[in-house]
């Protein structure tokens, strides 16, 4: 056997010898799939954006016509108009801030304290936050109704607040990633004098990025797309949400006028949905920060 051949025998992957690599086939099907996923969850999105800068006449004409022939921002102007569209914006932005801020703070000292503390019937409160999960919320709406109808609270924003703000699963999902993290590091800031409270916010939350912003990521969406509850509690326009906005213009343009509707929806969507293409890796990494940890 000669020094070339030996050579080419060496170079071959293991599998059969002396025959070349086989080129993978590229999975056509998946990006298919992955294409008819795209053009169908955003088409209507774009639809959406492109209807609202249409007139009354062009989103009535036959046969369908996609891209505006005057691109105009008069839905817009009819929509803040009809509603002060300006305030339910401000609002929605401020109850989503605080409400998911305040959910993110009490989930990290809940989580802190089924991992790091110990006390009494610790896995018993565990799976009483766990079974939390499982009551769907619209049973809770009559009893919190009821209790904040009792505090006085309809109509003001800590009645849309409160009875929300605690979050069983942001509390599992920091639970089950700080079950992930190296004991050793917290015994050693307990030693250097470290408290509860500096080791939760300066070690503890360091290392949990990637689940603290898929917590806060579906702390905001579930926040900002809240209809039910705020509609229950809040009749004034002045405190509401912009989905109750919605209703709002709906009821008082009627539904004639749909491209002040449509303006009106991409005011709603569009915050919320760039949040979420900014934060969405983010998500898929702290969702799956803990699944392998009991």
């Amino acid at each position: 056997m000669s020094a070339a051949t030996i050579d080419r025998t060496a170079a071959a992957p293991a599998g059969i010898p002396g025959r070349p690599p086989r080129r993978r086939s590229p999975h056509v099907g998946a990006y298919l799939t992955m294409a008819f996923a795209t053009v169908v969850l955003g088409l209507p999105l774009v639809w959406l954006l492109l209807a609202s800068l249409k007139t009354p006449e062009e989103l009535y004409q036959v046969p369908l016509q996609w891209l505006p022939g005057s691109p105009s921002l008069d839905n817009y102007a009819q929509a803040a108009g009809a509603i002060p569209l300006g305030r339910l914006l401000a609002n929605s932005i401020g109850l989503t801030v605080v409400g998911a801020g305040l959910k993110v703070a009490l989930g990290l000292a809940c989580a802190y304290a089924l991992v790091f503390l110990d006390f009494p019937f610790k896995k018993l409160v565990f799976g009483l936050v766990i079974a939390t999960l499982m009551i769907p919320p619209q049973i809770t709406i009559i009893p919190n109704y009821t209790l904040v109808a009792g505090l006085g609270w309809l109509n003001t924003y800590q009645g849309i607040l409160v009875p929300g703000l605690a979050s069983a699963f942001g509390t599992f999902l920091f639970r089950q990633h700080f079950l992930t993290l190296p004991a050793s590091i917290l015994e050693a800031a307990e030693l250097d004098g470290a408290g509860h409270w500096r080791k939760l916010w300066t070690f503890v939350v360091p290392m949990s990025t990637p689940t603290l912003a898929a917590v806060a990521l579906v702390s905001v969406v579930t926040e900002w797309n809240d209809y039910l509850w705020p509609f229950l509690v809040v009749d004034h326009a002045d405190k509401m949400t912009l989905p109750v906005g919605l209703t709002l213009l709906q009821n008082t343009d009627g539904m004639s006028n749909w491209g002040v509707l449509l303006a009106a929806t991409v005011v709603v969507t569009l915050p919320i949905l760039l949040v979420f293409l900014v934060l969405q890796r983010r998500l898929v990494a702290g969702l799956t920060a803990g699944a392998v940890s009991g």
